[in-house]
């Protein structure tokens, strides 16, 4: 009589395999479905892009400077009252950042038939009415989503990524990456999203295109839903916030555009790559 076990605990090479390949073909997708959703159902908008003001050029080099001037990194700026709808009270002894701002003139002048009329009219002056993040306080911006299932600052050493100091005037910017460095504004909406983007461009090759001939570069609105479409696979499947917001902004760059095969198969390698950096050992 031959001998046989009932649970079986071993399995051969094959089999193992083939188990593998049948759950990489349930999460793809899975995943497929996900960016399907991103496409058709309606999205948000995060009112955090319209939170701050969008300072022009010249006044976020004055910012920078006087900021400097004081032993202060550049942070997200803002005025005092800006400040306070957000919870953040300005510190004591802070002294305000001059910005130009324009204001709007009244004056009387005399026109051609000698009579004297109202003209209004704009000009830029130079006031001291904001401070940045770190001229503030109040409670802190620890409000990022979280899991046991990805760990940050294990996926950041694994891929070799910096995350460094936010530097940016504009509050309205939720991260940037250059190179293999990515940065979270202190004030980002959903700070775990946003790090899934800008991992997410550092990844798919996004940060260092910039060498590369403009016929092979890949265009902002794709890099942009690329990236999206990363983080809003990571966070469906970690189970975090942020889909709608992510929904709404994958709509926002693809416009009536359909999510190219070549898209959709570096969308699923890199956020696979991101994923499994950031699991449990």
């Amino acid at each position: 009589m031959s001998k046989t076990t009932k649970n079986r605990t071993t399995y051969t090479e094959a089999e193992k395999a083939a188990y593998k390949a049948q759950q990489a073909d349930e999460i793809q997708a899975a995943w497929t479905k996900l960016l399907s959703q991103a496409l058709a159902e309606p999205g948000i908008l995060s009112a955090a892009y319209r939170a701050f003001h969008n300072y022009s050029i010249s006044n976020q080099m004055l910012a920078a400077m006087q900021l400097a001037e004081r032993g202060l990194p550049l942070s997200p700026i803002a005025s005092f009252n800006a400040w306070k709808e957000k919870g953040r009270i300005v510190k004591k002894g802070q002294k305000a950042i001059k910005l130009f701002m324009p204001v709007t003139v009244k004056k009387e002048i005399e026109n051609e038939d000698g009579e004297k009329e109202e003209s209004t009219f704009s000009r830029f002056v130079f006031k001291p009415n904001w401070f940045s993040l770190d001229q503030t306080e109040g409670e802190d911006y620890q409000h990022e989503a979280k899991t046991p299932k990805w760990n940050a600052e294990k996926a950041l050493e694994v891929l070799a990524i910096e995350e460094v100091h936010f530097s940016l005037p504009n509050g309205n910017v939720q991260g940037f990456a250059t190179g293999r460095s990515i940065a979270i504004n202190p004030v980002a909406a959903l700070p775990h999203k946003t790090r899934f983007h800008e991992l997410a461009h550092v990844v798919l090759g996004h940060t260092s295109e910039a060498g590369l001939a403009d016929s092979e570069e890949t265009p902002r609105n794709i890099r942009e839903v690329e990236a999206e479409g990363v983080a809003y696979i990571c966070c469906a499947t970690l189970g975090l916030p942020g889909l709608s917001e992510s929904r709404g902004y994958i709509q926002n760059w693809i416009d009536t555009q359909d999510i190219t095969p070549r898209s959709v198969a570096r969308i699923f390698g890199a956020a696979d790559k991101i994923l499994k950096a950031g699991a449990p050992a």
